[in-house]
């Protein structure tokens, strides 16, 4: 097949890691003719086509930015259309609110045969203003007709998205975003040698985030949480994996609260390095406000660390109640720390419910599990359409 995938910018996050194992993946297990379009890696996340973008095909359109601009805009859809019609794939595959709505409206005026949209997070929320919400909510309705299949990260993707009429559920299917489960599996042997690089002792228990120091991302509750569970379980360590705008922000709510001594700040690491900083944790706290699923909820069950979650999204369909974790309410501070101070205190219920998460999710989170169902996806909509050959793409000049 000829697939290309568009997405807003390749920085370092879960949909942008998704979107590249996809790509290797077509290219390398299956023989697949690929090409990324994308804008520029804007923000202070990085870069991760710098990282690990090596045999990708890569097109980078400079207009095609994050923010709405409605110059900027329409040249990024005259760009996407003028790549499509030079690559002229079967599928077009777009994540990400710009990148999928430019890129179903460009796949779809030029009749591609087939053109999925996944779902890694809602662009509409209860955090937006309700004009923004309900604008978002309406450009995701109608880019949707725009599309043959939607697919959603988690069951909970799908259900918003119902909730707010931007498909029927027909149109949808999960595909749980992948990841590359070895050195997950093997985090364990960086423990001694990260927790020594973090100045910690063997005898501390370490609460983990993984997330960017940005809004929603409930950093918050966890320093609140943390302040009250310090006095019950003093050997409690807090370590915040990213970097971001709040950092400054946060160490001095930190420092306020007394609590310099039990945190420990990375700063922005490459994806790799996240095995390393799980294998130094015992427990991974989840308190985002919102996140389709977060990467990090896996990641920490794979390599054996149970979840402390706030009930958003689709948390729930890994963390399972004392089984692989905790879920909470939103917000619920004072459970928060009445869950860190009970998994603090209790090492085999840590290493239960982190090996019941391993059991029941590596293979779910493998990448390549991820592609064959994709792959499947694309063929079963090909043969759908009648057109499994090559698209006849509209001519190139009025793009």
């Amino acid at each position: 097949m000829r697939i290309a995938h568009v997405i807003t910018r390749m920085i370092v996050g879960g949909a942008q890691e998704n979107t590249l194992f996809t790509c290797r993946d077509l290219i390398d297990e299956h023989g697949d003719e690929v090409l990324l379009l994308t804008g520029p890696a804007l923000g202070p996340e990085g870069d991760l086509l710098a990282q690990q973008g090596r045999g990708v095909p890569v097109v980078e359109l400079p207009a095609l930015r994050r923010a709405i601009h409605p110059w900027r805009d329409w040249s990024a859809y005259r760009a996407l259309r003028r790549e499509l019609v030079r690559f002229r794939p079967d599928v077009v595959h777009t994540h990400s609110a710009k990148g999928g709505f430019l890129g179903r409206l460009a796949a779809s005026s030029l009749r591609v045969p087939v053109v999925v949209h996944t779902v890694h997070g809602a662009p509409f929320h209860p955090y937006q203003h309700a004009v923004v919400r309900e604008l978002y909510r309406r450009l995701e309705r109608h880019a949707a007709k725009k599309c043959h299949k939607l697919v959603s990260v988690a069951d909970a993707m799908t259900e918003l998205m119902i909730a707010g009429d931007v498909a029927k559920r027909e149109k949808f299917v999960t595909i749980y975003s992948g990841m590359d489960v070895e050195p997950l599996l093997s985090a364990e042997q960086h423990r001694e040698s990260a927790r020594r690089e973090l100045g910690l002792e063997p005898e501390d228990v370490v609460v983990g985030k993984i997330a960017r120091l940005f809004h929603l991302k409930g950093h918050e509750y966890l320093i609140r949480a943390a302040e009250s569970a310090v006095r019950q379980a003093p050997r409690l360590k807090f370590l915040l994996v990213g970097d971001g705008l709040l950092r400054a922000e946060l160490e001095s709510e930190i420092a306020r609260a007394g609590l310099a001594g039990h945190f420990r700040f990375t700063g922005l690491v490459p994806p790799g390095e996240i095995p390393k900083w799980l294998g130094a944790m015992d427990i991974l706290a989840h308190v985002s406000l919102r996140e389709g699923l977060a990467r990090a909820l896996p990641q920490a069950l794979i390599a054996g660390r149970p979840a402390i979650s706030f009930d958003i999204d689709g948390a729930r369909e890994v963390v399972i109640p004392d089984k692989t974790g905790v879920l909470l309410a939103p917000g619920d501070v004072e459970g928060l720390a009445e869950a860190f101070v009970r998994l603090g205190q209790s090492p085999e219920i840590r290493r239960q419910w982190g090996e019941e998460g391993r059991q029941r999710f590596t293979e779910q989170f493998r990448h390549r599990t991820m592609t064959r169902q994709l792959r499947e996806l694309y063929t079963a909509l090909l043969e759908e359409q009648g057109r499994a050959g090559r698209p006849t793409p509209a001519n190139p000049s009025s793009a």
